[in-house]
């Protein structure tokens, strides 16, 4: 499989249903756009099909500069239009195309190679930023995550938003592969097609065109709230669950999703368990160590929480439950 590149796109790009993406762009193209700063801006989308904001915040952007100059040169990504077309994050075959960037712990595959192509691709060029634009299926406000804490990092995060979240894992993902060679951020821009999502991305993308760089300084404590991602919790394989099955093993609660980015007590519950003999989930620190104890207990049937924590990712989308995660839990740093 061979990256293509191009230096124009097809005009149709602007104004295509993304469920018609892969029928325009059907091979991997990274397309780049000359602007009055030659360091480019780097903008992915798509890299989970069935999240849509970033291509349709895209699509804006590329609207705005159709006729006039763009203040910065733009490079872009389209990721896996294949999946978009049929409204998946991807297709059972296929591996998270968020997962498989350099420092990836997958074995390699075409796919690998080419994403690291687009790094390498992205290097020479002196890459001046990188975002990766995303949504989530549960309730989340609007947040920015980094894999640095690194001042030029934090300002291109609270340029998104005050809320900032800090991870190390998973593994494989764009917005640590870029972290190596400039800026880079993840958007998580609220549950897909929400227009004050697009507007949101497209404000904030225009916005990073017309930066002319990134200091150093300080983003000061009161203009920013940065959380660490500490575990990331998965339902064990095997283990069947559902939200209004009331004789699935593992009935979770169906107000989950209401729990993302609030401090949860110690004690609460996220569902009922009928063999209790049997933990149902794991918690993975960033080490890749089991926590599971650390946070959860079993007591009469009832899965709790262990102890103060704020969870973030909920959602009550079974399918992406199954294919990456139930949440991921966050602690507070003090800047």
């Amino acid at each position: 499989m061979q990256l293509k590149q191009v230096n124009n796109f097809p005009k149709e790009l602007l104004t295509i249903d993304v469920r018609s993406i892969h029928s325009l762009v059907s091979e991997p193209t990274l397309f780049h756009l000359e602007g009055k700063l030659k360091q480019p801006l780097f903008i992915s989308v798509l890299l989970h099909g069935n999240e849509t904001t970033g291509f349709l915040a895209l699509q804006k952007l590329l609207e705005k500069y159709s006729k006039q100059e763009l203040p910065r040169s733009l490079s872009f990504y389209l990721g896996n239009t294949e999946a978009a077309s049929r409204g998946l994050r991807h297709l059972d075959q296929q591996a998270d195309f968020n997962r498989i960037w350099p420092g990836t712990e997958l074995p390699p595959t075409a796919d690998i190679k080419l994403v690291k192509k687009i790094v390498d691709i992205m290097t020479k060029k002196q890459v001046f930023a990188s975002v990766d634009v995303h949504n989530n299926t549960g309730l989340n406000p609007h947040y920015a995550c980094v894999t640095r804490l690194d001042n030029q990092f934090l300002q291109l995060a609270n340029l998104f938003s005050r809320l900032v979240v800090y991870f190390t894992h998973p593994k494989g993902v764009q917005c640590g592969a870029f972290a190596e060679i400039c800026p880079s951020v993840t958007l998580e821009c609220g549950k897909p097609d929400q227009t004050h999502g697009v507007d949101h991305a497209f404000e904030y993308l225009n916005s990073c065109l017309h930066l002319s760089k990134l200091t150093d300084q300080t983003v000061l404590a009161q203009d920013i709230d940065v959380y660490h991602t500490v575990a990331q919790v998965k339902v064990n394989k095997g283990i069947d669950f559902s939200f209004d099955n009331p004789d699935a093993p593992l009935l979770l609660d169906k107000d989950l999703e209401r729990m993302n980015f609030t401090e949860i007590p110690a004690g609460t519950q996220l569902g009922r368990v009928f063999d209790h003999s049997t933990m149902p989930v794991s918690a993975i620190n960033n080490n890749g160590k089991l926590v599971t104890d650390k946070f959860f207990t079993l007591i009469d049937n009832r899965l709790q929480l262990n102890k103060n924590t704020m969870p973030s990712m909920l959602t009550l989308d079974e399918r992406v439950i199954k294919q990456d995660c139930l949440c991921y839990l966050m602690e507070k740093i003090n800047l």
